[in-house]
């Protein structure tokens, strides 16, 4: 599967869906945890999140795009 972008909602529903209770707000971006582990997201801003961001959100999850978007 490749790598798409995503809405936020699209983000937030997945995020949750794997355990993650967000998004929070301290500082500049918001953020999803899920025990000791802490996802950071960008800002909603109404259009869609690029691709190299989503790399960068799936490497922080440490999944393949396979995984995250089968979920």
């Amino acid at each position: 599967m490749r790598l798409r972008p995503l809405k936020y909602r699209e983000l937030t529903a997945k995020l949750r869906k794997l355990g993650f209770n967000g998004p929070f707000q301290r500082g500049k971006h918001p953020y999803f945890l899920r025990g000791n582990k802490v996802v950071w997201a960008p800002n909603p801003h109404g259009g869609d999140i690029g691709k190299d961001i989503v790399k960068d959100i799936l490497s922080q999850l440490g999944m393949t795009p396979e995984e995250f978007f089968k979920r």
